[in-house]
This record gives C-alpha cells, structure tokens and sequence, in this order.
C-alpha cells in the first residue's frame, strides 16, 4: 500500500502484532454500556450525517478514556510492535505555528508533533494508523466501536441532544471538551485551558461515565465509511458497509472550530484512508459483553 498525504483529511498504515494479551482484569476502567434503540445521525448537519435513523444495540462495555501514550507504550513494550509512523518515517502534523497540515518527518506516536516533541504519557496516544489501533485492541482482548457504538456512547442516554452533555456547547460557559475556540486555523484562543491535546479526563464524563468521548482526538471506528450508508443501515447492532476504501472515524478533536467541521456534535462523522496518522487521531476500545 502507498502512503498519500492530503493538508486536511491526512492518511498514514497497517501493521501486525503478536496476540499475547495483557494479565489485567479486560474490564479495568471500561463503563458498561446498557445497549438499546436510539436515532442515529441528524438531519441538520452534513449531508452524510443522514438520514436520521433508528438503531437498537446489544449492551457491551467500552473504556472510559482514549488509548493513552503510557497504554499504548506497555503494549509497545510487551509485543516489540512497530507502528506504521515509523515505518514510513513522517506523519501528519497539524502545526499551529503554520496554521496548516505538514507533512511531519519524523512524526510518530513518541513523537506526535514532529522528532523533538514528546508527548505527556496521560494523553491520548495519537499518529497511530487503523492496523495500528486493530494491533493493541487484539492485546488488549478488545475490539474497535462500530461507528453506532460510538454514536450511542457518546450520547451519554440523552435522548435527540447535539452534544455529549446537551444542547450548548459551553453551559453556563463551562467548557465541557477539548475544542479550538476562535477561527480555526489562524488562532485558537485556548480558552478550554488547551491549545492542544489535553490529559484524558480534564472535562467532566458523559452520562455513561466516559471522558473525552468528544474533543481531544478524533477516534477509529472499526467500520468502512460510505456517505450512503444511513439510507440502508440494518435497524440492528450495524457493522458499516462489507467494503471501502476508508474508514470511519468520530468523535472530533482539538482543532475542531464552531468555523470548521464541528466534529464535537454527537452525530458528527468523518472519514480517513486507514493509513492515516495524525497528531489529532487516536481510538479507545470495546468489548462484548
């Protein structure tokens, strides 16, 4: 497979890894998710966020926090896995200073914003491509959300809301993710406490006791990505399309602007060769119950 850079939507691959799994408790700091019928996608976003339709899921659980640094680096240290970053030798990075995606030379997971930045161990482990996240998620004896899974958790059980916490994005102007505030990309004010990825759990958890389900990192999904596929989704528990070419990631992240995608809305999604890396993308994982 040939590695593509594009300045907004970037792309980065695919490796493998031994399946030895870790001797913790599987269920460690992961929050039941009760399962049920919701609707899924809006009617007043993009064009490929709809149609609104209903979705019933079986229970499973799913951890609380994104994938950090710290996790990723025991399962690097159990296994001796080699992420695509650093395989190919640069990923994505989104430079403030620039105001633009560059291409990072030298990018990868230990070093996210480019060779001579070291990421803080409680955040979230980013420049790790889909096979990268599938890789740990196998050590791990977990599983990547299908984007439904995802959708439904971050609602939190709030019932039609356009946020993980309700209706505004700041209550009482209480920030409650890691967003840009400002025009993106020229200035982000840092009025959240963040000009960049915060540790996991600086903002209150959603009804399901889940911390940074929006904001920080946009996260893999384990399904392909069709704009077409809300029309035709199965009512139950949906995987996504049998194939594609990308796949689906959600969530939004630190340089999601009220100006830009807005990626901060329960119903927002997005979509990413899956060999992309970037310093704004990273997963958490789920499990069956």
């Amino acid at each position: 497979m040939t590695r593509c850079f594009t300045p907004l939507l970037l792309l980065l691959l695919i490796g493998g890894a031994p399946a030895t799994q870790p001797a913790a408790d599987v269920h460690a700091d992961m929050a039941r998710i009760p399962g049920g019928t919701f609707k899924m996608g809006t009617d007043d976003g993009f064009p490929y966020e709809g149609p609104v339709h209903e979705v019933t899921l079986k229970p499973f659980w799913m951890d609380r926090h994104e994938v950090t640094v710290a996790k990723f680096g025991e399962f690097v240290k159990a296994t001796g896995y080699v992420t695509e970053g650093e395989k190919f030798g640069w990923s994505g990075v989104f430079d403030p200073a620039q105001h633009a995606w560059t291409k990072g030379d030298g990018a990868n997971w230990r070093h996210p914003d480019g060779p001579k930045s070291t990421p803080r161990p409680d955040e979230p482990v980013t420049q790790v491509s889909y096979a990268d996240c599938q890789a740990y998620a196998k050590w791990a004896g977990k599983r990547l959300p299908t984007e439904a899974e995802f959708e439904f958790a971050a609602r939190g059980g709030l019932k039609d809301k356009k946020y993980a916490w309700g209706n505004e994005l700041v209550p009482s102007g209480k920030h409650m993710a890691n967003v840009w505030q400002g025009t993106f990309p020229e200035k982000d004010l840092g009025e959240d406490g963040f000009t960049g990825r915060a540790p996991v759990g600086s903002f209150p958890a959603n009804g399901y006791g889940l911390f940074d389900i929006t904001g920080n990192a946009w996260e893999w999904c384990a399904d392909y990505y069709s704009p077409e596929y809300y029309a035709h989704s199965p009512k139950e528990n949906p995987t996504g399309p049998a194939e594609g070419k990308e796949r689906v990631i959600r969530g939004g992240s630190w340089l999601c602007s009220d100006n830009y995608c807005t990626g901060y809305r329960v119903a927002s999604r997005m979509h990413t060769e899956p060999d992309s890396g970037l310093n704004n993308l990273g997963f958490r994982c789920v499990k069956d119950e």
